[in-house]
């Protein structure tokens, strides 16, 4: 279920969304597998067919929980801010404007890289301070597109749009040469940004 529209500002549009990576699930499905050895083993002893009964429904009470977590959980990142959401019946969220944002950092470990999910933690200013999200997928593309949104509205609101003068669009291309170097910009995202501003120019 994608992010409702009716939410978003006027002139806000998503850049990208999406739930946590699959592997939040692996516990739920050691769960189905453990389910369903136990319940063999119990009905190889002969135990009471309402004693089965109740360890599956509670098994699946277990994966159902998990699955749910996993299913109302999103991220959301917009040309304006970078939104959690959590929650079906009972809901949870955090939004940080993309201009109050100082740092964003990745991590991950072997098993993390091996599956392409790891960690985001985002340091911002005021009130909102230091905020890890866990199990991105692809966190280094999702530090590189924060980076890149969040200069674009910084830009915005200094002074209108980035392409309107010549004074702006040198000022951007000296951003994105800067976030390039500092490696937060890959190759192509750099050249793609490049020929975008120097086009629109």
């Amino acid at each position: 279920m994608s992010y409702p529209e009716r939410l978003l500002s006027s002139g806000e549009k998503i850049e990208t969304q999406f739930r946590p990576h699959w592997s939040r699930l692996i516990k739920e499905g050691l769960l189905v597998l453990g389910g369903i050895v136990l319940a063999t083993l119990l009905l190889a002893a002969n135990t009471p067919g309402w004693l089965v009964a109740a360890v599956l429904v509670g098994v699946l009470v277990l994966i159902a929980r998990g699955v749910t977590r996993w299913l109302t959980t999103h991220h959301v990142v917009t040309n304006e801010r970078v939104i959690y959401r959590a929650g079906w019946i009972a809901k949870r969220g955090k939004e940080i404007p993309l201009e109050v944002i100082n740092d964003v950092a990745f991590s991950q470990t072997i098993f993390e890289r091996i599956f392409k999910t790891g960690d985001l933690l985002i340091e911002s200013a005021g009130t909102h301070g230091q905020t890890r999200y866990r199990d991105i997928p692809a966190p280094e593309e999702v530090q590189s597109l924060i980076y890149r949104v969040r200069e674009q509205r910084k830009l915005q609101m200094e002074g209108g749009s980035a392409t309107s003068t010549t004074e702006s669009t040198a000022s951007q291309l000296d951003k994105l040469s800067r976030l390039h170097d500092e490696g937060k910009l890959t190759d192509v995202e750099f050249e793609t940004e490049k020929n975008r501003l120097i086009g629109g120019s």
